[in-house]
């Protein structure tokens, strides 16, 4: 279905419920740069690492896109997609038994649940939504919860420090989502309804949060303006 969700008044903050989790795919194709450009790059670098039976974790899995991809790439793996969204679960379980994926999706708060030693761990334009003061508990949790040489690939929205090129990246980005046919009113009432609800760090910030948790070896595998995404391995 087309994301239409913003084409009339907003009435509360941005939530990943049903209305959002029924356009929820053409939302991030339209919303996010290289999206399926950028979820092919990971998979490809994943490949050189997993092996047989390893789990792998998507945090905020959404619909599930990345998990059943995956598994179409690489058989045998232990799949689990963990969100908070009844929504997101449903079409994401439903999606993965069309496609014959044997990722499973469970709904929870992924701040609360138990990872189970997987070996990647996943979390694309997720970290983002978690407030400030939980993130670096989260980060190190993932951390912990890594085997040991395993992978934690994060893909996030960013800010810069200095304010005329912050603008200018916006503008860039806003002229992006009208190109991919969404309007002027549209694109500011998204924006009003994520307004404290997606808090985007700087490139350091993201990379020292990282290094705080744990991880020495960062790197930035993909950006485009102000997305990026960065992969840690946890080296002990």
């Amino acid at each position: 279905m087309k994301d239409n969700i913003f084409s009339k008044p907003i009435t509360k903050q941005f939530e990943f419920d049903e209305e959002v989790a029924s356009v929820f795919d053409d939302m991030l194709l339209r919303s996010v740069p290289f999206y399926k450009e950028n979820l092919k790059l990971q998979i490809d670098i994943l490949k050189n690492f997993l092996k047989e039976k390893d789990l792998v974790i998507d945090l905020g899995s959404s619909t599930g896109t990345f998990l059943i991809e995956l598994s179409k790439k690489i058989n045998n793996l232990e799949l689990i997609g963990i969100d908070n969204s009844p929504a997101m679960i449903k079409r994401a379980t439903q999606k993965a038994k069309a496609f014959g994926s044997n990722a499973k999706f469970i709904e929870a708060d992924f701040l609360e649940y138990e990872f189970k030693n997987p070996k990647a761990i996943v979390a694309n334009y997720t970290i983002q939504f978690i407030r400030p003061l939980k993130r670096e508990k989260l980060i190190k949790k993932i951390y912990n919860s890594l085997k040991n040489e395993g992978i934690f690939l994060m893909s996030e929205k960013l800010i810069t420090e200095n304010k005329k090129l912050n603008k200018t990246m916006i503008d860039i980005y806003y002229n992006y989502k009208k190109e991919k046919g969404y309007s002027e009113y549209e694109i500011a009432q998204k924006r009003e309804a994520l307004e404290n609800v997606l808090i985007p760090y700087t490139m350091n910030e993201n990379i020292e949060m990282l290094k705080n948790a744990g991880f020495k070896d960062i790197d930035i595998i993909f950006r485009w303006n102000n997305f990026a995404t960065f992969i840690a391995f946890k080296n002990q």
